[in-house]
């Protein structure tokens, strides 16, 4: 397997941030990270698919990682304009056809590209969706949840207590060896000017969930993809809720029986994707989709 590479981007205006991971001639897979994640949260599904001949790419969101952060973040941070900077990516790195895995935000960003209405010529590049924990719809008391930590992250003095608060407010996402957890809080994080830490995103993205309140709402999306669907549920989620899982499979790719659901034990919001558990159904799906 080839090094993975940190690479930089002028898309939209906006220098963008994506590691690329193995083979540059092997099937495509985009891993995109959770609300105030960044890419490097897909190491893990990153390698194991480049050590089976596959391509990865995983871009930091705007606004997260290393990334620029919005000027306009009212205007810029919505999934329709994180969906105009998937197309400017896959239109730079000449991406035809990709396989995507999206962690929460991740995933809708996927869902809205598949969908097609907001950019549709992303509707015929992506060959198969994988939504880790999320779906068309999700839990108000999740949003509110996630409103409360994002929204006004904490500084400290130490990178070991940073770390300590990762360990925390990111339990939901189940087991991490203490490498794993080591390596998310040094990714994810930077220093204040006055030399405090804190997590390594603007604090403004989560305006998204003002500027834009039902930007989440996104049936009439779902119920537009034609290609097959994953969905991986957190046993514990509390943003993913049942009765949402139960209409999934009524409409759209369920309906047409393109829909598979596999809940994730010793998980909530979200599977880290980083064990055998969870790396392994969705190499399975990826591989019965095809190109």
């Amino acid at each position: 397997m080839n090094s993975p590479t940190s690479n930089y981007l002028q898309i939209a205006g906006r220098e963008i941030h994506w590691m690329d991971w193995g083979s540059q001639g092997g099937p495509v897979v985009i891993a995109w990270h959770g609300l105030a994640r960044t890419c490097r949260d897909m190491d893990e599904l990153a390698a194991h698919f480049a050590e089976r001949g596959f391509r990865v790419v995983c871009p930091d969101t705007i606004g997260r990682g290393l990334s620029q952060w919005s000027p306009v973040p009212d205007d810029e941070y919505q999934l329709s304009f994180y969906a105009r900077l998937a197309v400017g990516l896959c239109d730079a790195l000449a991406l035809e056809r990709v396989h995507w895995v999206g962690t929460s935000m991740g995933g809708a960003i996927g869902l809205v590209c598949a969908g097609g209405q907001v950019e549709p010529r992303m509707k015929s590049r992506i060959a198969s969706l994988v939504l880790n924990d999320n779906a068309p719809q999700i839990a108000d008391a999740a949003v509110e949840r996630i409103r409360s930590y994002a929204g006004q992250p904490p500084a400290f003095d130490t990178v070991t207590e940073l770390e300590a608060f990762f360990r925390t407010v990111y339990k939901p996402y189940g087991w991490l060896s203490d490498t794993q957890w080591r390596r998310l809080t040094e990714t994810s994080t930077r220093r204040l000017p006055d030399g405090r830490v804190t997590p390594h995103y603007d604090p403004a993205m989560v305006q998204q969930f003002v500027a834009h309140p039902e930007d989440y709402l996104l049936w009439p999306h779902y119920d537009a993809i034609e290609v097959p669907v994953l969905c991986l549920r957190g046993a514990d989620s509390d943003l993913v809720l049942p009765a949402t899982l139960a209409e999934m499979q009524r409409r759209g790719p369920g309906a047409a029986g393109r829909l598979q659901v596999i809940e994730v034990p010793g998980c909530g919001h979200a599977p880290a994707l980083n064990v055998p558990g969870h790396l392994a159904p969705i190499e399975a799906f990826v591989r019965a989709a095809g190109a």
